[in-house]
């Protein structure tokens, strides 16, 4: 069977060289879809009357003249799409939607086509892609493995070269841990960031919908669309309200510590993790080993705590009338909520509020930017899985139990094959807000590990760091009393900043002492002639906290924008005209440092 490439990238040349039409790719992959029965992908197949009105809106529009336009994508059956039965896996649950769940109708208002709903582990209870009445869902490189779950069919339809990017949901790793087995990239944004509206809970404190792409610029397209603050969710967040810690221009990575790395005896995995280590540290980055148990105890309040409440609250009419027809796995899950008291509720509060705080320390302390962890301890087959369902699975989430807990964004990005050719992977994570900076570090790795995605090996685009932006925060060059060291580089570590590189202008500035006193500060001023080239720091902050810095600046000083030595402009101090009355001509120092070693030499 002939496989076409439907990467976002590859598709909009086919689209925009007339090669491919919306229409006849989607009545392809309907009837490429009935190749895959056996996996068991999907519990809704669009047929041709729901496709249509979808189709007939992009045949009166320019090919990509919407970000998406033409771009097919699967639903996990726990998201709701208008018309379309949600079951959430549970024939008896099913109900038909009126509208659909924000983040679809984002989706398809940007031009995507819902080609289905997909599989999953019933009631997003599981890791594993075997909870479901309607099949349990195969790995796309052997039939005999699981899947991953729960967003089990929206992994595989997307390694099976169905669609283009596939949505599932994450609470415990159900974005992640099917991406590693089917070889993707598997985005679990930070929480909030895209509206869980006319999503299904599973834990609804906890719950995100996820991203499964081809590549880690594919992920970051399909989040720039749906990433949308949503009045009607309660949890929605602003990503821009989020704060992420800014990064270095190459992040240092924190590796857990040996005694915390666990792989349930699989050597072939552990080996897969420590040659991804030194991979990357070949590559020039700098890893740390970092106390790791926290966040491995941290893992177990997700279903040793209170937590397993939400799930039970999430369906509790139904489960009380129907628990005896469900899953009996995720039946007894659901169950043991009702041994759970409102004192259980609030250890787990006080128990989940403490670990983030020694997280946070440890975090802080370390100088890391990111974390680095298997994905996964090992994989299983489904025989496996089927002998020992509960026990397995909670080995599954070692390592992704806890970051909706601990408020993380993680992507799971593919790291090569074992030696039983089954794909393996690293999940990176760092603190909400840092989505589109882990997207842009996956999209500069990934390549360096294996050169397809999926299971039907569709080719990686180059990396490409242009393709991504970072709305939170702005670049601030500083040339006086905030640089490092200085009096005022406190006001710049209080707003969360961070130190990018220490370069200098474009030789059209001349520097000045200024004579306002009592702090020894500055004057930049840009000159049409006899210009000098002038040391600055070049500094990551905050939009959020622009605004507070700006009000501590002193007339004659501003900000406004600076050109540096490579041609790139910034914001940064500048001086007013009037400014230099008085003031002592220091351009030929070369900078403030240069400047503050002779003057105390003297």
């Amino acid at each position: 069977m002939h496989e076409l490439n439907l990467s976002l990238e590859s598709l909009q040349k086919l689209y925009q060289t007339g090669g491919l039409t919306p229409r006849g790719l989607m009545a392809m992959l309907r009837e490429k879809a009935t190749h895959y029965e056996h996996y068991n992908v999907f519990i809704h197949l669009l047929n041709e009357a729901e496709l249509e009105p979808y189709i007939s809106r992009l045949e009166s529009s320019e090919p990509n003249s919407l970000p998406l336009w033409g771009v097919p994508f699967v639903i996990k059956d726990n998201i709701d799409l208008a018309g379309i039965p949600t079951t959430a896996a549970c024939k008896e649950y099913s109900y038909i939607p009126e509208e659909s769940a924000t983040v679809v109708e984002l989706l398809i208002e940007a031009g995507a086509i819902p080609l289905a709903k997909s599989n999953m582990d019933q009631f997003a209870t599981g890791l594993v892609g075997t909870r479901s009445p309607y099949g349990v869902c195969h790995n796309s490189f052997d039939f005999k493995m699981i899947s991953g779950g729960s967003s089990s069919g929206s992994a595989i339809s997307l390694a099976l070269n169905l669609c283009t990017f596939s949505l599932g949901t994450d609470t415990a790793g159900s974005g992640r841990v099917p991406a590693t087995f089917n070889n993707l990239v598997g985005l679990k944004p930070s929480k909030g960031l895209l509206s869980t509206k006319g999503v299904v809970p599973a834990v609804r404190s906890q719950d995100v919908v996820s991203i499964f792409a081809l590549n880690a610029q594919d992920a970051y397209s399909v989040m720039q669309v749906s990433a949308q603050f949503d009045a009607e969710d309660e949890f929605s967040r602003e990503l821009d309200s989020l704060n992420a810690p800014a990064w270095a221009v190459k992040p240092i990575i924190g590796i857990p510590d040996k005694a915390s790395l666990f792989f349930a005896g699989d050597k072939d995995a552990e080996q897969n993790f420590l040659s991804s280590q030194a991979k990357i540290e070949a590559l020039g980055y700098q890893t740390k080993e970092v106390p790791f148990a926290i966040w491995i105890e941290t893992a177990k309040l997700l279903y040793g705590g209170a937590w397993v409440a939400e799930r039970y609250v999430a369906i509790e009419a139904f489960f009380e009338q129907n628990e005896e027809i469900m899953d009996p796995t995720v039946a007894n899950i659901v169950a043991g909520a009702r041994n759970l008291s409102a004192a259980d509720a609030y250890k787990g509060s006080y128990a989940l509020q403490n670990a983030q705080r020694k997280a946070e320390i440890i975090w802080n302390e370390s100088g890391i930017d990111c974390m680095m962890t298997p994905t996964t301890p090992t994989i299983y087959s489904i025989e496996q899985i089927k002998n020992n369902p509960i026990g397995l699975n909670s080995i599954l989430g070692t390592y992704t139990n806890f970051m909706n807990l601990l408020d993380y964004a993680a992507v799971a990005m593919p790291t090569g094959f074992r030696q039983d050719h089954l794909p393996t992977g690293v999940t990176l994570f760092a603190p909400a807000g840092s989505d589109a900076k882990l997207l842009q570090l996956v999209d500069s790795l990934q390549p360096h590990f294996v050169q397809t995605a999926g299971a039907k090996e569709l080719p990686l685009p180059q990396s490409n760091s242009s393709h991504f932006t970072n709305s939170q925060h702005i670049e601030l060059a500083v040339v006086g009393a905030h640089l490092s060291g200085f009096p005022l580089n406190g006001q710049l570590l209080e707003r969360n900043a961070k130190l990018l590189q220490t370069t200098k202008t474009a030789e059209k500035y001349r520097f000045f002492e200024l004579a306002s006193r009592p702090i020894l500060k500055p004057g930049l001023i840009k000159t049409d002639q006899d210009g000098q080239s002038i040391e600055v720091e070049v500094w990551s902050m905050p939009k959020a906290h622009l605004g507070s810095f700006l009000a501590l600046i002193p007339s004659p000083l501003g900000l406004g924008k600076i050109e540096l030595i490579d041609g790139k402009e910034v914001v940064g101090f500048i001086c007013e005209p009037y400014g230099i009355e008085g003031a002592e001509d220091i351009s030929s120092t070369g900078g403030w440092r240069n400047w503050m070693s002779k003057r105390s030499a003297s």
